[in-house]
Formats: structure tokens, sequence, C-alpha cells
């Protein structure tokens, strides 16, 4: 699936360097071995015709990736709380995956990525690409019984997690290695 969408699109240097990119305003574009981590885990969960929720879009490139695998009957909604990140996305994918939007399987958005993006749930798989020092509960509530999410948690320690919801709305969390994300943040509140 990541062949199908150019990083350098996305990439603003060294697109294919297996490392975080910078993308200004205190954001990057995670490592490569960690968007296939993350899509090989969500898979199952981004199945033509499936609702999945990228937070934390940043360059918008693994939710381009997203839009590929869940095809034209499904969809895709990317966000981020910066507005310069929700254009950069835009702009990116504009470059070579302009279908994306014109059909609808992919939509950007600027939100609060602790809120989620209540209005396209319940979402059959949600990617966060920031730390949250806890799981956000809006993305528990959007996340659809069968469904997964997965997440880097914590702060100055940070594992990455799968959080699985069952059938009957319980949730099962593991952690599956330590890393080293940016943080979620917490926007600014409006006046």
């Amino acid at each position: 699936a990541m062949l199908k969408v150019d990083r350098s699109n996305y990439a603003p240097q060294n697109p294919y360097t297996d490392a975080p990119q910078p993308l200004g305003h205190q954001a990057t574009i995670s490592a490569p071995h960690m968007h296939a981590h993350a899509l090989e885990l969500l898979a199952n969960h981004l199945q033509p015709g499936m609702r999945a929720l990228d937070v934390g879009c940043g360059s918008g490139y693994l939710a381009a990736v997203m839009a590929r695998m869940v095809g034209i009957e499904g969809q895709v909604v990317a966000i981020d709380y910066l507005s310069p990140l929700v254009a950069l996305s835009l702009e990116n994918v504009r470059k070579e995956d302009a279908d994306l939007l014109d059909s609808g399987t992919l939509q950007v958005e600027q939100g609060d990525g602790w809120k989620g993006f209540e209005q396209a749930s319940p979402y059959d798989s949600i990617h966060v690409g920031a730390a949250a020092e806890s799981v956000p509960e809006a993305l528990l509530e959007q996340l659809k019984p069968g469904g997964r999410m997965v997440i880097p948690v914590g702060t100055t320690t940070q594992q990455f997690c799968t959080i699985d919801r069952l059938p009957n709305g319980n949730f099962e969390q593991k952690s599956l290695m330590g890393v080293m994300y940016v943080p979620l943040v917490h926007p600014p509140s409006c006046i």
C-alpha cells in the first residue's frame, strides 16, 4: 500500500530515509518503518469500504496511504489542530493523489485530536501519530465495536499500543514497544 503513494510528495527532505523528518511547527513525518508497522497492525481494519481516522495527519502521507487501502467505497478523515499542517496535507495530497480528495475518499480537517472527528464516526480504525499522555476518551467512543486504534501513549517514556474495541463494547489494550513521538498537543482554547 505504501508503494501506491510517493513519499517524496509528503516529506520536505530525505523522504526515503528511515527516520522521522521535520515538517515544521514542531511536527514530524514518522519514519517509514513506523508507518509500515502501524499499517500492518491496522490492515484488517483498512479494508475496502471501511472508515478510518488519522489524528495528527501532519504531511498527509499516512492518510493518503490509508485512503488507498479503504478505496473509493471507504473514507479516511485526517485531522490536525494546526492550520498550516492542514494546508500542507492538502497541498501534498493534490500533487499526485488529488483523486482521493475529489472522490471524497479522503477528507482533511482542522480539529482537536483529543476530540477526534465525531461527525464521521464510528471508525473501523484510528491511527494517532503523536503521543498522548493518556488515551483520549473521545477516540475510544468513536471506535466501532470490532475496530482497532494504534496510539503512542506516555510522556517521558512512551509505549506504542493497540486498542481493540471488542464486539461487546469493552476495550483491550496491548503495549507493543517503546517509542519516541512528538506529543499530541492540547490546542489552546478559543475565547
